[in-house]
């Protein structure tokens, strides 16, 4: 009897532990296996709204000169630069519901090409390359331009917030001598110097002078105080040409009236013209020396756009690492907040478990040490997550001052998806891509060709100054005859005294010549003045000329040797890159087995809990070992996202890839929704508002 008393005991004992876990699995949060995947609550089901059509854009070609047709007064004019566009574009408002950013990450590379401000800022670029080219064509020295990357999106730069990226190097700066776009770490000083070039544009200069002027007579004139007013009407035309040609002419106009008598004229009028051809043989001779700036403006160009394209690229790189950076602080919140309650949990029993006197009290204080670090560890995941909106925020919007955009919460509705089979492509054939795509070695190869322009137009310049000139010039005089000279009493010594057989010159008699027969006289051959002849001119030594010309060959052969170093750099990118994606599969692969290994083990423990041969706690700690499985097999596949984009830019096909049309970035309005490969729509967000139907996460681990 006794017997059968102490084992219904011992089953009554046993039944209310099993009613106690069961209350107790009941009232605790169910761990993402035990439940089905719960989906937040989602905006009301509403119509989407019609993105907003974007404003055509127009882009202004400053490399083309203002017409003087048929307002003549508009080079001369000053040309109003429209301000910077610091409005957000249509798309993010197209995007916001109740709120709430629903961003895919292809949204997120939209507004970048949009909306982010280093694009932005990269953009002006383009048209200070088109002024330099206008500049270049008039014959004046080039400027140079900026062709380097800007990172100042915060969390998007090398080692910022939003995560490290892959920029690349080898942009282009300013050269030290402003004249031309130099690659990163070489010298310019050399790059278009040469011979003097002549403006191509043509130069009219003219001076207009009144002058009235009386001195004191010292010659046999018998008139004291001679006064002669003077009117001066001068022009002169220069332009040159690309071959080396000058072209010179000048036409001047004289009207003088005097009361001296040593003038034949007064009122008179005196002309005279020359036109001068002058033709560098030597130094200066040929189209390369005169063109050089408009060719290497040219390239300068084609470099800005190369510097553009990798803007481009390493923005979308940058946004791409921030968009998987959000998406991991989410799930990293997740599985802080489950680890709170998890702990807390283990708390609350071991305070009930030590007032039986079933635990020491050292564990209630161990319980609690642990809550205090998972509510810290809860609050900097809080935080971060914070961050991470604003700086997304901050990249994909030229303005966050719209205090709806300041509050709104960003929530990402793409996942990654690793592909069941991994492309297999060798090697040598990414390199080949990249040595072909790569933007830095485009601008590279580029730079070289306008360091060889330079260096012929300097070997040009060490050459002596041999110029072949020709003149044609005439003159004609006119007006009336000085009374002063005709009237008694006259001085004989005097040789403009006419009288008797000394009579005036025969282009005055009949009285006066106006100014039409003045000018018929410069082309009629009364007076011409013509003649051809050479001018050299020989630097003893040259000293300038041989340093300048070493010096450039120099910088040439340091840029042969940077490119070198690109390609070489590249080609360790290209495998560094394969490498990793590789690494990154193979770590998502062990992730999803852990996660797998972690569910079957709360699995076989919750089958033992209902015979009693575990404990809660053991539950509790398994779940909580599942929940940091699944985050960090969210980062192994963000890690392995980020791997593929570093790839991509590593060859130089990210852009291809993505399905971004370049045209669209330069004007910053997309036309063309950009793809981003290897990526699904995660399921507990939709972008239309709706709850997508929740799906069990796939046991199975990815191919290897």
């Amino acid at each position: 009897m006794v017997l059968f008393s102490s084992r219904l005991t011992a089953a009554i004992s046993r039944s209310a532990m099993l009613l106690t876990a069961f209350a107790i699995l009941a009232c605790m949060p169910l761990p993402p296996a035990l439940r089905a995947q719960e989906v937040p609550a989602a905006p009301a089901p509403q119509t989407a709204p019609v993105p907003a059509q974007p404003q055509t854009v127009h882009l202004q070609d400053y490399s083309k000169p203002r017409s003087a047709f048929p307002h003549f007064l508009q080079p001369y004019q000053p040309q109003q630069v429209a301000q910077p566009n610091l409005s957000n574009s249509p798309r993010v408002d197209s995007l916001m519901r109740d709120g709430k950013i629903y961003l895919s990450i292809d949204d997120a590379v939209a507004l970048a090409l949009e909306n982010n401000l280093d694009i932005d800022i990269a953009r002006y670029n383009l048209n200070i390359a088109d002024t330099d080219y206008l500049r270049a064509k008039s014959g004046a020295n080039i400027l140079g331009v900026n062709a380097g990357i800007v990172q100042n999106t915060p969390g998007g730069g090398v080692g910022g917030l939003g995560g490290t990226v892959g920029s690349g190097t080898g942009g282009t700066t300013v050269a030290p001598s402003g004249v031309g776009t130099g690659t990163n770490g070489l010298v310019s000083s050399t790059l278009g110097i040469g011979s003097n070039i002549t403006s191509f544009d043509p130069i009219v200069t003219s001076t207009l002078q009144l002058d009235k002027e009386d001195s004191e007579s010292t010659s046999v004139d018998s008139v004291p105080i001679t006064s002669q007013n003077t009117y001066t009407a001068d022009f002169a035309y220069t332009q040159g040409f690309e071959w080396g040609t000058t072209l010179n002419a000048g036409f001047n106009n004289t009207h003088f009236a005097t009361n001296s008598l040593l003038s034949l004229l007064s009122p008179g009028i005196s002309s005279n013209f020359q036109v001068r051809v002058t033709q560098n043989l030597l130094q200066g001779f040929g189209s390369l020396p005169n063109t050089r700036f408009i060719r290497i403006a040219k390239n300068n160009r084609e470099i800005s756009d190369v510097a553009f394209r990798l803007q481009v690229i390493t923005t979308v790189d940058q946004i791409e690492d921030m968009y998987w950076d959000l998406v991991y602080a989410y799930e990293n919140v997740r599985v802080q907040q489950e680890s709170l309650t998890y702990a807390q949990k283990a708390l609350d029993d071991s305070r009930q478990q030590a007032k039986v006197g079933t635990v020491p009290p050292i564990q209630v204080v161990s319980a609690q040490s642990t809550v205090s670090t998972n509510q810290q560890n809860l609050i900097l995941a809080q935080n971060n997550l914070e961050l991470e909106k604003l700086l997304v925020k901050n990249a994909l919007s030229r303005s966050i001052e719209d205090p709806a955009l300041a509050e709104a919460d960003v929530i990402p509705t793409s996942t990654m998806q690793v592909p069941q089979e991994e492309a297999v492509t060798p090697t040598q054939d990414l390199i080949n891509q990249a040595l072909d795509h790569r933007a830095e070695l485009v601008e590279s190869r580029i730079d070289l060709n306008s360091r060889d322009l330079s260096s012929k137009a300097v070997r040009n310049a060490m050459l002596p100054s041999l110029d072949a000139f020709a003149y044609y010039s005439g003159s004609g005089v006119g007006g009336n005859i000085n009374p002063a000279v005709l009237s008694p009493p006259c001085n004989p010594a005097v040789s403009s005294c006419f009288s008797g057989s000394n009579a005036p010159p025969p282009f005055v008699n009949g009285g006066s010549v106006g100014y039409g027969g003045t000018l018929n006289q410069l082309f009629n051959g009364t007076a011409p003045d013509k003649g051809v002849g050479l001018s050299l001119t020989i630097p003893l030594r040259n000293r300038e000329a041989q340093a300048n010309q070493v010096r450039a060959e120099l910088e040439y052969r340091q840029a042969q040797v940077r490119l070198h170093q690109l390609e070489n750099q590249v080609r360790i990118e290209v495998r560094n890159a394969q490498f990793d994606v590789k690494q990154n599969r193979a770590a998502v692969q062990a992730a999803q087995y852990a996660v797998d290994f972690a569910r079957q083990t709360l699995d076989a423990d919750q089958q033992k809990l209902k015979v009693g041969l575990t404990t809660t706690t053991a539950i509790l700690q398994d779940a909580s070992v599942l929940t940091t499985s699944e985050s960090n097999l969210v980062s192994a596949k963000a890690a392995y996202e980020k791997s593929r984009v570093e790839l991509d830019r590593a060859t130089g096909l990210l852009l291809d890839h993505t399905g971004i049309d370049i045209a669209d970035a330069t004007r910053g309005q997309v036309t063309h929704q950009p793809q981003v490969p290897y990526v699904a729509p995660r399921q507990d967000a939709s972008p239309t508002g709706q709850a997508a139907p929740a799906q069990a996460p796939s046991s199975q681990p990815p191919p290897s």
